[in-house]
């Protein structure tokens, strides 16, 4: 997720501070029928391990992103395992 800018940073410090009556919700109605939510249907448990990689590889992910690397790296895995689980 990229910074926010300090326009963005000041609209949501001015969101904070109104009151929920304040806020216009007509065009996302409230929803109150939870029989078909899923709990957990966007997590995925993750588990922290020590893998050794080639310094650049891990250079060129953190070229891209230096925040989201590790994000990066997981997701091009994802792709790797979809492309050779045939």
């Amino acid at each position: 997720m990229k910074k926010p800018t300090k326009q963005q940073v000041e609209e949501l410090n001015h969101l904070v501070l109104l009151p929920d009556e304040a806020i216009d919700t007509s065009d996302i109605p409230e929803q109150t029928n939870w029989e078909n939510a899923v709990i957990g249907r966007f997590y995925t448990k993750k588990t922290k391990t020590s893998v050794e990689i080639d310094n650049e590889i891990l250079s060129w992910f953190k070229a891209k992103s230096s925040r989201d690397y590790q994000r990066m790296i997981n997701k091009a895995l994802v792709e790797y395992m979809k492309q050779h689980n045939q």
